[in-house]
C-alpha cells in the first residue's frame, strides 16, 4: 500500500498512521530513480504500508511514480495506490505492452533493495488500479523490518470491479482472488482507493 504524505510532511504523516495502527514507522530511504523517499510500516503476511514523499529533484518530474506522489500530496495526501507483488512480471508486461522499470533504494541499515515495477501510468490515468512489483529477493523485504501482528483485511475502492479484474488479467476467470482481503467497490465522483481496513490485536481500524 502507498500513502502519499500530507502537508505536514513525511515523518508526521507516518507517525499519525503508526499511532492508529500501533506500528513503529521505519525510515526507508530515497528512491533516486523516482525522486521520492519513504517510511515503512510493516504488516503481517509479507505486506507493508509505505508512506511516500516527493523530493525537490528532477527525477520526480520525469518518473511516473514521482509524478503520482506529487499529485496526490498536492491534493492533500492520503491513499495513493494499492500494490500487487508477483514472482514474475512477464505476463503483466505482455498484457500492458511495455517493460517494467527498475527500482532501488539504500536503507538506513546500509542494505540495497532492488525491484521492478509497472503500472504507474495506468494508476495515474485511473486511480482505482493497482501497480505491480517484483522483488529481486525477499531476504530484506520491507515487511520483515519487524514482526507485525497487524493484518491488511479490506480495501474499499471507488470504481468498477470488472475494470480492476481486467487490469489484473482475471477477466473471464471464475473463482475468487486474495480470499483473505475483502474488496468492496462503490461508485463515486472519482475513481480511487478510498479506505483500507486493518485487523489489530484489539480490533479493526479503517483509514
Amino acid at each position: 500500500m502507498s500513502y502519499a504524505a500530507k502537508p505536514e510532511g513525511l515523518q508526521a504523516t507516518a507517525m499519525e498512521l503508526g499511532q492508529k495502527l500501533g506500528i513503529t514507522p521505519h525510515d526507508g530511504g530515497i528512491h533516486p530513480r523516482f525522486g521520492t523517499r519513504n517510511v515503512i510500516l510493516p504488516l503481517a503476511g509479507d505486506r507493508y504500508l509505505e508512506v511516500v514523499e516527493v523530493l525537490d529533484h528532477p527525477a520526480s518530474d520525469k518518473a511516473p511514480f514521482g509524478q503520482a506522489v506529487r499529485a496526490r500530496s498536492a491534493a492533500g495526501g492520503g491513499w495513493m495506490a494499492w500494490v500487487i507483488a508477483v514472482d514474475d512480471l512477464t505476463d503483466v508486461e505482455e498484457r500492458l505492452g511495455r517493460r517494467a522499470v527498475e527500482g532501488q533504494r539504500h536503507t538506513p541499515e546500509g542494505i540495497e533493495l532492488q525491484w521492478r515495477q509497472i503500472g504507474i501510468r495506468g494508476l495515474i490515468a485511473d486511480p482505482q488500479l493497482p501497480f505491480f512489483v517484483q522483488w529481486s529477493t525477499m531476504d530484506h523485504h520491507p515487511s520483515r523490518l519487524e514482526q507485525s501482528p497487524v493484518r491488511l483485511t479490506g480495501l474499499q475502492i471507488s470504481g468498477e470491479s470488472d475494470r480492476v479484474r481486467d487490469w489484473l488479467g482475471l477477466s473471464g476467470q471464475q473463482g475468487t482472488w486474495e480470499t483473505d482481503i475483502d474488496f468492496a467497490f462503490e461508485h463515486d465522483e472519482a475513481a480511487r482507493l478510498q479506505t483500507v481496513t486493518f485487523e489489530l490485536p484489539q480490533g479493526s481500524v479503517t483509514i
